[in-house]
């Protein structure tokens, strides 16, 4: 069911187009760190894919399906405060690593887009690089392109692109223990060098961006490499 298509294109009706909306809770008096919001917002897009309630017969299965035939896009936003709570009332995965939390909706059209969300604003995700830690137990690696400037937002819906073209890849039993630790992802930025060879191994998923917004057409902004 998941497949690489995270594209729109100018004949679309922009009000027709399906997305997945995420919210970074980024408050202001005490900011998650980015790799932290990166790692929840990769874990979240996937949690609600691979959701019970979207298989057939759920609730949210034909939501996800109607998002997946067509041209998957995911759409970042911010909250704090009283704005968080109400999103979690929308149906939806909230995932927590570290001191972030990202919560990952099921999928609609933009025009419907429920007020608790079209009321977030896009802008303003940005958060300082830092250094992380050692990859976790039972987490599948993410890597950055290190040339490619991003914000928070904009990575948030590039690592969750990567997420979702590494789940086809996993074995049945595979997925259940990625599910048992959440569906943990360790985010980092290789050198320049390492992302080419990373590049240059056959096996390599890449998600390369329509160039909507911030980067350009076809630029490679995550890869996914199964040892």
């Amino acid at each position: 069911m998941l497949v690489d298509r995270h594209y729109t294109t100018d004949e679309e009706d922009p009000a027709a187009v399906r997305a997945m909306p995420m919210v970074l809770r980024i408050e202001r008096t005490s900011p998650p760190c980015r790799t932290d919001v990166l790692e929840a917002a990769a874990a979240a897009a996937i949690a609600v894919c691979l959701d019970p309630r979207s298989e057939p017969g759920g609730e949210w299965h034909d939501e996800v399906v109607a998002w997946v035939r067509g041209r998957i896009r995911k759409v970042s936003r911010r909250a704090r405060g009283a704005h968080w709570e109400a999103v979690q009332a929308l149906p939806g995965v909230t995932i927590t690593v570290g001191g972030a939390e990202v919560r990952a909706f099921v999928p609609g059209r933009v025009g419907d887009l429920p007020k608790e969300l079209s009321r977030l604003q896009i802008s303003g995700s940005e958060l300082p690089v830092d250094e992380p830690g050692p990859v976790p137990a039972g987490a599948y690696e993410l890597w950055l392109n290190p040339r490619v400037e991003m914000t928070a937002g904009k990575a948030a819906a590039q690592v969750g692109h990567a997420s979702m073209l590494l789940a086809p890849t996993l074995s049945e039993e595979e997925l259940k223990e990625w599910a048992a630790v959440d569906y943990r992802c360790a985010v980092r930025t290789p050198s320049p060098e390492e992302w080419d060879a990373l590049l240059a191994r056959p096996g390599t998923v890449v998600v390369r961006d329509a160039g909507y917004t911030e980067v350009d057409p076809g630029t490679a902004t995550v890869a996914v490499f199964r040892g």
